[in-house]
C-alpha cells in the first residue's frame, strides 16, 4: 500500500465514520464488517459531534433538514487528519462486504478526492425513521469520499469554512473543480432501493452496501433489501462483544 502526501507504508489507513446516537448500532456493524474483512491495517474514528463541539470545532445550529448528526461534520476529515494523506468519510449505514485494501488500492494522487458519482434521485419522501429525504445535485457523493487530506484544495476545508458554507458548497464540493474529482466503482457505494445486481455480471456485485433509505436496525426498514447480510453481521459483532465482556 503506497499512499503518499504525509502517510507511510507503515501506517493504518485512517478511516472516520459518521455518527449518530440514534444509530450507534449501525456505526458498531459498519466498523466490524471493516476490520473483519481488511488485510491492511485500518484506524477507525468515529464523527460524534458532541466531542467536536466541546473541542470548539463544531458550533453550526442544526435545521430541519440535516437527517443525521454527520450531514456537515464529514467534512472536518481533512482537518481532523492534519491536512495529511489519504482518508476515507464514510457514513454509519454502510456494510462492507470486501477488502478495503481493494478501495485503497484505487487511490490516485492527481485527485484532491474520489467517490462514487451517483446519479440518484430518490422516490421516497422520508427515509431512516421518519427524517425528510431532501433531493439535490451529486446526491449520495459526499457519503463516502477518499479525501487527498494533503491537496492544496482540501486546505480550504477549515473548521470555519465547514461550520458557515451552505450545504450546496459542502455537499457538491464547490471548492473542487470537476477534473479534481475522482470516480471510484458505484459496487464501493451500493444503493440499497436504487442500484441493482445484473446477473452473470461480477462488477455490479456490492462490496459496500449502503441503507441510504434506512436500515434494518429501524423498524420500518427491517425487510429491505439486503437486510439478512446486515443482520448476520450484527449477530457476529454481538457474540464478539458478548465473548470479550465475559472475559
Amino acid at each position: 500500500m503506497t499512499i503518499t502526501n504525509g502517510s507511510t507504508d507503515n501506517k493504518p489507513f485512517r478511516i472516520f465514520v459518521g455518527y449518530d446516537p440514534r444509530e450507534d448500532l449501525a456505526y458498531q456493524v459498519c466498523r466490524h464488517s471493516i476490520t473483519k474483512r481488511s488485510s491492511i491495517p485500518v484506524e477507525i474514528t468515529p464523527i460524534i459531534q458532541s466531542d467536536l463541539r466541546a473541542k470548539g470545532l463544531y458550533h453550526r445550529e442544526r435545521n430541519n433538514l440535516e437527517s443525521t448528526e454527520f450531514s456537515f461534520t464529514r467534512f472536518l476529515t481533512p482537518h481532523l487528519s492534519d491536512y495529511q494523506g489519504w482518508a476515507m468519510f464514510v457514513d454509519c449505514d454502510f456494510l462492507y462486504l470486501a477488502d478495503i485494501k481493494e478501495l485503497v488500492d484505487l487511490i490516485d494522487d492527481k485527485y484532491a478526492i474520489m467517490c462514487v458519482q451517483h446519479d440518484y434521485t430518490p422516490k421516497e419522501a422520508t427515509k431512516m425513521d421518519g427524517a425528510v429525504q431532501t433531493v439535490y445535485p451529486r446526491k449520495n457523493w459526499s457519503s463516502m469520499v477518499l479525501y487527498n487530506c494533503g491537496h492544496d484544495k482540501n486546505r480550504l476545508l477549515t473548521p470555519e469554512v465547514v461550520n458557515t458554507q451552505s450545504g450546496a458548497f459542502l455537499h457538491r464540493f464547490q471548492w473542487l473543480e470537476d477534473e479534481e474529482i475522482g470516480s471510484v466503482p458505484f459496487v464501493w457505494n451500493f444503493l440499497e432501493g436504487h442500484n441493482k445486481v445484473v446477473e452473470g455480471e461480477s462488477s455490479t456485485v456490492p462490496k459496500a452496501v449502503h441503507y441510504t433509505r434506512g436500515g434494518p436496525w429501524f423498524e420500518a426498514w427491517k425487510d429491505c433489501e439486503f437486510a439478512d447480510l446486515w443482520l448476520s453481521e450484527m449477530e457476529e459483532y454481538n457474540k464478539e462483544k458478548k465473548k470479550k465482556e465475559g472475559n
